[in-house]
């Protein structure tokens, strides 16, 4: 009986210190992200979703904190639900979630830490979140989110100049087709949006890639921009 009682004891101070250091991993990279009070910046989204051909579509994203986001876009974008703001909603709420070390992956040639994020009530849409986060320059190298309105999405995450700020150089989403939800009006889209033979066996992701460029950092962005 002593035994089981300190190995139960052992279990749960082992499982303590995991979270202790999971969450000093999330909030050095939340504090990193802090210093960006606000930014726009050009995108090119680049979609290949199964059964849709669309041309690539430019759009100006706005970001303010802690979770605000704005998509300006003169052509239908195609992105998943919250695709930019999930990530951001998490870690803005911190209270909101226990995270979990789960392991560690080379990514890139980067030794990487894995983070398991587990939202502490059932009424959440995020179900499950995991980030590959590479600690030595506090990045996020890869996420899978998964939440009950759009499956599993993985993004991948490519860094250039604006890394300093913990901001991308480039996303690509993978998607589950079956969850995803397309934008109403795409198929008769101005970009002359194609069906594909229905016959043919449909994958079941897709992929979005998106490139940022012309980062305006803390400049300063009207509120009103978000209530449009």
């Amino acid at each position: 009986m002593k035994i089981l009682l300190t190995i139960s004891l052992f279990i749960c101070t082992l499982f303590q210190v995991i979270g202790q250091d999971a969450q000093k991993t999330i909030q050095a990279l939340q504090q990193k992200w802090s210093l960006v009070k606000d930014y726009a910046v050009d995108l090119n989204i680049k979609s290949n979703i199964p059964l849709i051909k669309i041309l690539p579509v430019n759009a100006t994203l706005y970001f303010k904190q802690k979770d605000q986001f704005h998509l300006k876009s003169k052509g239908i974008a195609i992105l998943p639900k919250k695709g930019f703001g999930d990530l951001a909603l998490l870690l803005a709420h911190q209270d909101q979630f226990n995270a979990i070390s789960t392991g560690k992956e080379l990514i890139k040639n980067k030794e990487t830490e894995i983070i398991t994020l587990l939202p502490n009530g059932d009424s959440e849409d995020v179900i499950l979140a995991k980030l590959w986060i590479d600690k030595s320059n506090n990045l996020v190298l890869k996420s899978q989110i998964t939440s009950r309105s759009n499956g599993t999405v993985s993004t991948d995450y490519v860094y250039g100049s604006e890394a300093k700020w913990g901001l991308p150089e480039q996303l690509i989403f993978t998607v589950d087709v079956k969850k995803f939800k397309v934008p109403k009006g795409v198929v008769v889209d101005i970009n002359k949006t194609q069906t594909v033979d229905t016959q043919k066996q449909v994958a079941k992701t897709g992929d979005i890639t998106v490139k940022f460029s012309n980062y305006k950092i803390n400049q300063g962005i009207a509120s009103t921009i978000f209530k449009n």
